[in-house]
């Protein structure tokens, strides 16, 4: 299937109520169709791995292609210069968490532009920085923990960062991070107990979400059968 096609395709699903409901979840609904996750899971499957549509239907600018282009693209072909001009493409938290968790995370320089992007002035890039960290996390198992407790002093250092798109990715990366093992977890409770000493409401905020996840009975369950 074409690019075109595809684009007729999504367009064909555009649902103007999803749309309208899109703002009231923080997200942009400018060039969006209001089609759901599902859904554009379902067309990734339909078409498969492919590189260069991946980059066609990133540059259309459609909301929704450019999540699908996430979903389809070969984390193998991806190179530092085509994550850069995605990350700054990023003007909503959706687009930015899908292409984190979707495609990122599996490339070879996701924990460098993790670091890298987490000092950004940029909301969207600095937010991706934390959600990279956050998918990194969930997804990467290869990974060391001592890869993750480097993210720890980056996550403290950024805590104070008050706006509502950064310091919820500050948290998410936090809590995935204190998830993954029972050592990694028990660096997450430090490093939260550190951070509720900041003089930050964010940072407060951050910590005290962060610590009754890490701490709940389910999650120290969880970790001890995965032992």
């Amino acid at each position: 299937m074409k690019r075109g096609e595809i684009l007729g395709r999504l367009k064909s699903l555009s649902n103007p109520e999803a749309v309208a409901g899109m703002a009231r979840f923080g997200i942009n609904p400018k060039n969006a169709y209001g089609i759901s996750i599902p859904a554009l899971r379902k067309m990734a499957e339909e078409l498969g791995r492919n590189h260069p549509l991946a980059l066609e239907l990133w540059g259309s600018g459609i909301h929704e292609a450019r999540i699908l282009a996430s979903m389809i693209d070969v984390p193998e072909d991806v190179t530092a210069s085509q994550m850069e001009r995605w990350v700054s493409d990023f003007d909503s938290w959706d687009v930015c968490d899908q292409c984190c968790s979707n495609l990122f995370d599996k490339t070879p320089m996701a924990h460098r532009m993790a670091v890298e992007w987490s000092s950004s002035k940029e909301e969207f890039v600095k937010r991706a920085g934390f959600a990279l960290m956050a998918a990194l996390a969930a997804h990467d198992k290869k990974a060391t923990n001592s890869q993750f407790k480097k993210f720890l002093p980056i996550i403290r250092r950024e805590s104070v960062d008050e706006r509502n798109f950064v310091k919820k990715a500050v948290n998410w990366a936090l809590r995935q991070i204190g998830k993954r093992n029972q050592q990694l977890n028990k660096a997450a409770i430090k490093a939260a107990r550190e951070i509720q000493q900041v003089d930050s409401k964010s940072a407060r905020w951050i910590a005290s979400d962060a610590l009754r996840e890490v701490t709940s009975p389910s999650v120290k369950r969880r970790l001890r059968a995965s032992n």
